[in-house]
Formats: C-alpha cells, sequence, structure tokens
C-alpha cells in the first residue's frame, strides 16, 4: 500500500483521453502530455476513448451505432479495470453528447472508487453547452476535485457559471517544427483546422478567392479533414479555384514542413478556444491572420503578433492579408513576437504548473470508495 506521501511525490497518473486514431486537438495534447511526462519519468499511462476493437469486432467499426456500442462498451470496461491502480484521474472533455459519452462514465466510476479527478476541459463551445445541458452536467462537474482549462477565456465562461477552473497553456512540440523568420512572405496560405461547421472553412476559401483575383499566384493548402471536407472541395470546383491543395489527413511529423513552406496561416473559425495550430504557427514563425472567435484574443493581440478580424467577415481576413503581403516590416514583427509568444507554452514552462496540479488535488481528496457493508449487500 502506498503512504500518501509517496502518491503526493511520485503518483500514478492515468490520463483519459481520445488516442491519435482520432486526430484532433485533445489527441493532440493528450500525446503530447504523455510523451513530455515519460520522458521526465513520471508515472502515466493513457485509457483511450476510443479504445481499438479486438480482431473479432474490427467489423463493427465500419457500422454507425454498432460501432459507437461496442467502442463504448470496451471503454467502460476499461475504466473498472485501470482506474483503481492510480492516484490521480485526468480526464480529457469536449461539449455537448461528447461530455457524456466519454468524461462522465469516468467521473463516475473515478468516484465510484474514490479516485481524485481532474477534468481538462478544451472546448470553445462550453458557454453554449453550458446555458443548453446545464442541468444534465453540472450535477457531474460537481463530483470534480478540479477543472482545469488552456485559457483564461475558458476560466472566465467557467466562472460565469459558479464553477472555478485554473488555466494551463497547452503544450507546443517545437521539435516537429522548424522556425523560419519572415522578412517578407507571399500569398502562400495554409489553412490548418478540422474540417468541421464550428471552424468555418468556407470562410477562408471566400477569402482566398478574393485574395486569388488580386495576386493570381496565390496558393492555398487545406491541411486535414472533417465532415465539410466534400462540401469545401464543391466549392473550390464550382469557383474554378486553382492553386488549392486539400491534404486530408496529415501525420504530426508532416505538418511542421507544411508550415515552413507556406507564407502566411489563415483561421476563420466562428467558435473556439486556444487553437493549438496557431500556436504552432507561431513556432514556425507564420504571421497569423484569424478571426477573434472566443479565446483566440487571450493568444493573438492584434497588430502586436498577429491579426484579428470579426467573425465570418471574409473581406476584412484579405484586408488583412494584403498588408502583409505589401507590409514586410509587419510580417517581420509578427514573425518575430509569435516566436517570442510560443515560449509561454512550452513544457519546460507549463510542466511545474501540471505537477503542482496533481499534488493540490491528491492532497485536498478526501472521497473514499464507495462501498456496500454488509448491511446494505443484504437488502
Amino acid at each position: 500500500m502506498k503512504t500518501e506521501e509517496e502518491k503526493l511525490n511520485n503518483p500514478r497518473i492515468l490520463l483519459v483521453a481520445p488516442s491519435l486514431r482520432i486526430m484532433g486537438g485533445q489527441a493532440v495534447q493528450a500525446d503530447r502530455l504523455l510523451a513530455n511526462m515519460r520522458a521526465e519519468g513520471w508515472r502515466v499511462d493513457l485509457l483511450p476513448i476510443n479504445p481499438l476493437p479486438p480482431k473479432f469486432l474490427r467489423f463493427a467499426e465500419r457500422v454507425k451505432y454498432l460501432r459507437t456500442l461496442v467502442i463504448s462498451f470496451l471503454y467502460l470496461v476499461s475504466l473498472f479495470r485501470q482506474i483503481p491502480h492510480y492516484d490521480v484521474i485526468h480526464i480529457f472533455s469536449a461539449s455537448y453528447f461528447s461530455f457524456i459519452l466519454a468524461p462522465t462514465p469516468a467521473i463516475l466510476i473515478a468516484r465510484f472508487f474514490g479516485k481524485p479527478t481532474i477534468l481538462n476541459y478544451r472546448s470553445g463551445e462550453a458557454e453554449d453547452h453550458f446555458e443548453r445541458w446545464g442541468r444534465i452536467v453540472f450535477p457531474i462537474m460537481y463530483l470534480l476535485d478540479a477543472i482545469v482549462v488552456p485559457s483564461g477565456y475558458l476560466v472566465e465562461v467557467f466562472a460565469k457559471f459558479g464553477f472555478a477552473a485554473s488555466s494551463i497553456p497547452n503544450v507546443v512540440d517545437a521539435k516537429t517544427i522548424t522556425y523560419r523568420k519572415r522578412e517578407s512572405v507571399q500569398p502562400k496560405i495554409i489553412v490548418a483546422r478540422a474540417l468541421e461547421p464550428l471552424y468555418n472553412i468556407s470562410c477562408s476559401i471566400r477569402a482566398y478567392q478574393m485574395v486569388k483575383e488580386k495576386y493570381p499566384r496565390a496558393e492555398l493548402t487545406v491541411l486535414g479533414y472533417g465532415s465539410e471536407e466534400e462540401k469545401l472541395r464543391a466549392m473550390v470546383t464550382k469557383a474554378h479555384l486553382g492553386g488549392v491543395t486539400f491534404t486530408g489527413r496529415v501525420e504530426r511529423e508532416e505538418i511542421g514542413k507544411l508550415y515552413y513552406q507556406s507564407d502566411v496561416f489563415l483561421n476563420s473559425s466562428s467558435i473556439d478556444n486556444m487553437p493549438v495550430s496557431i500556436l504552432e504557427a507561431f513556432a514556425s514563425g507564420l504571421p497569423v491572420v484569424t478571426t477573434d472567435a472566443g479565446g483566440i484574443p487571450f493568444v493573438v493581440e492584434d497588430k502586436v503578433n498577429g491579426r484579428l478580424a470579426p467573425v465570418d467577415d471574409h473581406v476584412a481576413l484579405v484586408e488583412r492579408i494584403i498588408e502583409l503581403v505589401e507590409n514586410p516590416s509587419e510580417v517581420l514583427r509578427y514573425s518575430e513576437q509569435g516566436a517570442e509568444e510560443i515560449k509561454k507554452y512550452r513544457w519546460e514552462v507549463v510542466r511545474g504548473q501540471w505537477r503542482d496540479l496533481y499534488r493540490r488535488t491528491i492532497a485536498s481528496h478526501t472521497m473514499p470508495a464507495v462501498t456496500l457493508s454488509s448491511e446494505s449487500s443484504q437488502r
């Protein structure tokens, strides 16, 4: 049996999060935390919310509802098997039905076994989620020992609904990204977000169409995949837009090369929190042009380390891209200031914040495991 001091100084940590089979922000951050913690000798493991079914059940992944049923069952079994062996349970979370499907079972099972729990909430949709789903999710959140978010923006959203959250920034993996100081740029634009409605990639394509009219040699690289890919490809075809490349899924080690080859990072999301892709753009020296959705102004300061525009305003985005192309001095300033900003998101900076959070959570946890007395078991 471990002593309380051993738990505080060398805890066993279980990350409950998507694996990289789902290429998204949660999976990437979980993978980076796992790698960095293990490199320093921390005792940490990942329990994926999307476990790979055994071979005899792989066929279920091709059947929509059966896939959900099989993966959910395997996930629940894994939670019951693994949670008892860890000192703190670190649970990643998004919004809406995903919150019910993934974090909620982990929170309830961790409570059953009397384990300290940290909810790592990462969705820019938090405010709408709480307004619509509050009566369902709030009782679950009251069971938590700590809530941590990646931005001051989400700290404010949680406070609005009566929850105290602390902020620990996302981690940027500089090993896969090469910094290139831009002293001038061509309209070689990269968009690096999931092709989903909340990221409003169609706004970026409308902006690119106007840029292409002014600069015929302009290029656009759309990195990633998602539910709107077919719609976006059709939009490009209908507009007869040349110079557009849809990369599909790109592995992490290849993303840095695409940043290096580009000159302007464009983001047109309608809902957002702290996009890792913007941090990666800073790390690569790319000047950033983005909408001011959600928590983005907590990362990008207009005319200091990038340019902000109103949500869904492709004309404003175009104006800012043209300013960069025609004003090299601005490009250099944003490239240098972005590189300075990214220092806050290095593992060397945030690791102490995570260690302190784990220690505080374990030390303050008082919830015993749920046990059945002989009296209650006879009822």
